[in-house]
């Protein structure tokens, strides 16, 4: 009896960095509690990769890895920047918030990767390919028009793409992948939203999110709809050949989980990958497990999605999908960890971790009065059930006008940071929770250092996020309103943490952040 408390003091560790017992010994739904939408997925041999949507993020389209399909960590992106015109550049009042870089379709074949997607922003299609997911280096083609939810497709030495939203169409692309052949487009589907909402109901959202997969000999297209008055809906149409005819179905309609596809495991096992809406916090991946019966994929038990899963524990998101930063680099670290992305197209002579050790640097480069029109606002996902971020930030080399500090970015923002109005600064929270920013509070600062807190909680979509400031680092006040947060479809995103700084007079201040933390 006198080991019991030992094994107590070794097992209460273990509860409490996992939250409960069960959690450690097997994987639950969400597997990633964060925005991270659009997925297509592939395994190559034992290994698994994903990419995904981030629109008008910079780097966009993000590539992921796993090896047991619920840890994942990013290992790079497909672009840089899609182009250099004024609604990427945040340049003349103009924005790309919900548009950029959309769904994209990652496949494998014949030793290559393969990346593509589509922007309303330049209207083009872009195909990204390596034989090195992981190092590069990538080449890209992009061609007119911008295919709607594609899907990339390998048949033989043909290369397809599938898309549309209610009717589905197929294209051939040229052999170099720079366009495609317009004598071979046609209908594949005349209306692929039929299984789950009867011809001449109105209303919905049609089919769309098409991905295709070969299975057995037969063909598979994925998609999602939205029947009026029901929930998000997973369709699949079965056909014996590649041009059809197509036969469909409503595989799933459950907790709102749906768009996605197909994947196999190395022992046989199926899984689909989907997300659903969670609110504020974005577009959260779920597994289904897939039985197969009668050439039918079965996903769910019973029918409905379940919380645990027979793989592996998630880990955490931290460190490979969100991670803190001290902003020290040693020789061959990359500048900017793969967590981090820009909104919109990034002024790269106007950032640097590099002039003062330690630290980030953001400069100010033209006059801005709209924090969603400020250009170098660097970002991170949030995610869910709770995260909290914190800065700590000098501000020692502002110039009057400038406004600094730490964001939740999406259309109805908030934030707090720092004011310099003349000579005197100012703790300073917005809210934008009605859509039209608000100066809720104003508190008189007199220190070239300040620090800075936003927490967030999803729990239940509770999408509420309130905010800190401290003078040492050690004792929180809270300052302004509560944030209810909304996921707006005009920027299309999941709530994120932002760094900005930006001037409303002068130009050539700069700010220099020491950390951001992000915790659970």
């Amino acid at each position: 009896m006198r080991k019991l408390p030992l094994l107590i003091s070794v097992i209460m560790p273990i509860v409490m960095l996992t939250g409960n017992i069960v959690q450690a010994q097997k994987a639950q739904n969400p597997i990633i509690f964060a925005d991270v939408p659009d997925l297509s997925m592939i395994r190559v041999e034992d290994t698994y990769y994903m990419s995904s949507t981030t629109m008008h993020m910079n780097p966009g389209l993000p590539l992921m890895k796993s090896n047991d399909l619920v840890n994942w960590e990013l290992i790079g992106y497909g672009h840089t920047a899609l182009a250099d015109m004024d609604e990427l550049n945040l340049d003349n009042g103009k924005s790309t918030y919900g548009r950029g870089s959309w769904a994209s379709s990652l496949r494998y074949h014949n030793g290559m990767y393969y990346v593509s997607t589509f922007a309303q922003t330049t209207g083009k299609t872009y195909i990204y390919s390596t034989k090195d997911i992981e190092k590069g280096p990538w080449e890209v083609k992009e061609f007119k028009p911008a295919l709607h939810d594609h899907t990339l497709f390998f048949e033989g030495d043909k290369i397809y793409m599938i898309w549309g939203g209610g009717k589905v169409s197929i294209v051939e692309l040229l052999s170099d992948l720079s366009g495609v052949k317009l004598e071979t487009q046609r209908v594949l589907i005349e209306n692929a939203t039929l299984p789950s909402i009867p011809e001449g109901t109105r209303g919905g959202l049609p089919a769309e999110g098409s991905q295709l997969f070969k299975v057995n000999g037969k063909y598979y297209l994925f998609n999602i709809s939205w029947p009026p008055g029901s929930m998000r809906t997973v369709i699949v149409h079965r056909a014996d050949q590649l041009e059809g005819p197509y036969e469909g179905r409503v595989v799933l309609q459950d907790k709102g989980v749906a768009q996605g596809g197909l994947i196999d495991m190395p022992n046989g096992r199926w899984y689909a990958y989907l997300f659903q809406d969670y609110g504020a916090v974005g577009r959260i991946p779920f597994l289904v497990p897939v039985e197969w019966k009668d050439g039918w994929p079965v996903l769910g038990v019973d029918g409905k999605v379940p919380h645990e899963l027979e793989l592996p524990a998630s880990k955490g998101l931290i460190p490979h999908i969100v991670n803190s930063d001290d902003f020290s680099r040693k020789k061959g670290d990359p500048v900017l960890p793969l967590v981090w992305q820009w909104n919109h197209n990034p002024v790269n002579d106007l950032w640097s971790v590099s002039e003062r050790r330690g630290y980030l640097r953001l400069k100010t480069g033209r006059v801005d009065q709209d924090f969603l029109q400020a250009r170098n606002t660097l970002t991170q996902r949030t995610f869910g059930p709770t995260c909290t971020g914190s800065i700590a930030i000098d501000l020692s080399k502002m110039k009057d006008g400038d406004f600094a500090g730490l964001s939740l970015l999406q259309k109805n923002y908030g934030l707090v940071g720092i004011r310099m109005d003349g000579h005197k600064k100012s703790v300073v929270m917005v809210n934008a929770t009605t859509g039209t920013p608000q100066e809720d509070a104003s508190i008189p600062l007199d220190q070239q250092k300040v620090y800075l807190k936003a927490e967030c909680d999803f729990t239940n979509k509770k999408d509420i996020a309130n905010f800190f400031y401290s003078l040492d680092g050690k004792e929180w006040s809270p300052i302004g309103t509560q944030l209810k947060m909304t996921y707006t479809i005009p920027q299309f995103m999941g709530y994120r943490f932002g760094l900005f700084n930006y001037a409303t007079k002068h130009v050539g201040g700069y700010v220099d952040f020491d950390y951001f933390n992000i915790t659970p």
